[in-house]
């Protein structure tokens, strides 16, 4: 049995009685998400705790293998939105990203040790994550109406952090089975791989996304990021991204500002997670009431504070949790609300390439920011690398808010 969905469905009942559900390609792609994110996160609680306290890693190791993170999902974002686009088949160029990053897993015990290897690994990994995004993020939109993007992304979002909140529990299980890190890492290829295989058996995309298309040169499919609304937004997005730290770097200065049990730090992505999944649907719903870009703005204000509470307070258990819940929130009014902002500026035919353009200027902003702020770190006392993060952010939310023309808000 599939799941599918057509627009064209909503689009033949009388106005006023198209049904509130959420789109099963929507759903489908969640499973996939919820599924794929146990396997990348389970990775990624431990990888701090690895690369720290097991190989001897400092900040500027994290930020730097934080900024390749971003930066190898960044490069091939736009070709996978352009494949998609081209071939009119983004479920399978998103299969082949699923995929790669599932086969990722079985390198990272080959790896040892090495951060080269580990940094080598790695970038297939979040390679995979870039060709499959724009695909994925493109079959949402065209899947939902235009009036409820907000709604969809944000329910996409939310099971897509179901998996993010099981993944560090189920490698804080196997850590503490002391399975050792290669068992958590056949795990999430194993878990991977099922994501895949839903992906291929159980979600259908709607006819008309994946019709022929005729062939558009990568230079006239990529001048979608000319249009003045568009443009105001990946610059905008772009620039509040150079001032956001990484994950991997926030959670390691969280555990040591709070002083906290090592053997905490894979599970303190748990808190973000947790709080991610409560306000992901909820705040995608405020996001179609109130306005996309304002809750993508208020999203990094809550961000800031943050940042305040960590540099800047007696931190403890109360103070983390409430920062790691800031961080989570930051999370649910940005990370599915930018794309439902931009979605509708962007024509369908080259839907996927604009929203992964947009995703890699996001990007590869963060992976200077993640390089930048751990070198700060490094060199630093927290308490002045937090207010000099707090100050530039304040600064490039106002710029966000300058008044933007009629047609930038959907």
């Amino acid at each position: 049995m599939y799941l599918s969905t057509t627009r064209s469905t909503d689009a033949a009942r009388p106005a006023g009685t198209v049904a509130r559900a959420v789109p099963p390609t929507v759903l489908g792609l969640g499973m996939v998400s919820l599924v794929t994110d146990v396997s990348a996160e389970m990775v990624t609680a431990v990888l701090p705790l690895y690369l720290v306290y097991g190989v001897g890693a400092g900040f500027l190791q994290l930020g730097m293998i934080e900024g390749l993170y971003a930066t190898a999902t960044a490069v091939l974002r736009v070709a996978g939105g352009y494949v998609a686009d081209r071939l009119g088949r983004p479920k399978a160029v998103a299969t082949v990203g699923y995929a790669l990053s599932a086969v990722a897993k079985l390198g990272l015990p080959v790896a040892g040790g090495s951060l080269a290897g580990l940094g080598a690994v790695l970038t297939v990994d979040r390679a995979g994550k870039g060709i499959r995004t724009g695909p994925r993020d493109a079959m949402i939109t065209m899947a939902a109406p235009a009036d409820r993007l907000g709604r969809a992304f944000g329910v996409h979002r939310a099971m897509d952090t179901i998996g993010a909140m099981l993944g560090p529990l189920a490698a804080a299980a196997l850590v503490t089975l002391a399975v050792g890190y290669d068992t958590v890492f056949v795990t999430s290829f194993s878990l991977g791989t099922v994501g895949v295989l839903i992906l291929l058996f159980f979600v259908r995309v709607p006819p008309a996304v994946t019709s022929p298309r005729h062939r558009v040169a990568p230079r006239v499919a990529l001048s979608v990021l000319n249009r003045p609304p568009v443009r105001r937004t990946w610059l905008a997005a772009g620039l509040l991204g150079l001032f956001t730290v990484g994950d991997m770097v926030l959670y390691v200065a969280i555990q040591q500002r709070a002083a906290l049990p090592t053997a905490v730090l894979p599970l303190l992505p748990l808190a973000t997670a947790v709080t991610f999944l409560a306000a992901a649907a909820p705040v995608g719903r405020l996001a179609d009431r109130w306005g996309r870009w304002r809750v993508f703005l208020a999203g990094h204000g809550l961000l800031l504070v943050a940042y305040l509470l960590v540099g800047f307070t007696a931190i403890g258990w109360p103070i983390a949790v409430l920062a790691l819940g800031l961080h989570g929130l930051f999370y649910a009014a940005t990370d599915g609300v930018l794309m439902a902002h931009v979605g509708p500026l962007i024509p369908e035919p080259l839907r996927a390439t604009g929203l992964a353009a947009v995703q890699t200027v996001q990007a590869l902003a963060r992976a200077a920011g993640a390089v930048g702020f751990g070198a700060a770190l490094q060199v630093a006392a927290p308490q002045w690398a937090f207010a000099g993060l707090a100050v530039v952010l304040g600064l490039a939310i106002i710029v966000g808010a300058l008044p933007r023309h009629q047609g930038d808000t959907p």
